[in-house]
């Protein structure tokens, strides 16, 4: 994968996250979120169709499987419930793990690293330490290498 596919799929996980975010507190549905996304934040369509599908893929994934992503979660983040959890944490986690189970050709050290940035984009150190460490080992229960 090129620089630039990198580049694109990063933009089209923090596109989701940000999606996710907006279906989490504004209480909408994923279409909802989707819809009024792209017009608010590429209104000149610099994204192309290719990422914003990816991007949606990611989003209707995470909504239609929720419920299997948090027990996965809180199998492995000890001491937390998943709805205690700060929002963008639990997003980039559920983001995170619905890749690692409904992505084969993305390698599992790849999904981690981007969680991890995004960790680190909009959230803080703290945080940093804990997705990584709930999603190695989500990651190990899954027997993804």
């Amino acid at each position: 994968m090129s620089r630039t596919d990198r580049a694109g799929k990063r933009r089209a996980r923090e596109a989701a996250l940000q999606m996710l975010y907006h279906w989490e507190i504004g209480r909408c549905g994923a279409h909802e979120a989707i819809a009024t996304y792209w017009p608010a934040h590429d209104p000149a369509g610099e994204v192309g169709e290719d990422l914003r599908t990816f991007a949606n893929g990611l989003v209707h994934g995470v909504v239609e499987r929720v419920a299997e992503l948090d027990q996965l979660i809180a199998a492995r983040a000890v001491n937390w419930r998943v709805e205690r959890m700060a929002v963008i944490d639990r997003m980039i986690l559920r983001l995170a793990v619905f890749e690692l189970i409904g992505d084969a050709d993305t390698p599992p050290k790849v999904v981690i690293n981007e969680a991890i940035e995004l960790a680190r984009t909009y959230s803080g150190d703290e945080s940093v330490a804990f997705v990584n460490g709930v999603l190695d080992a989500v990651r190990r229960d899954l027997n993804r290498e």
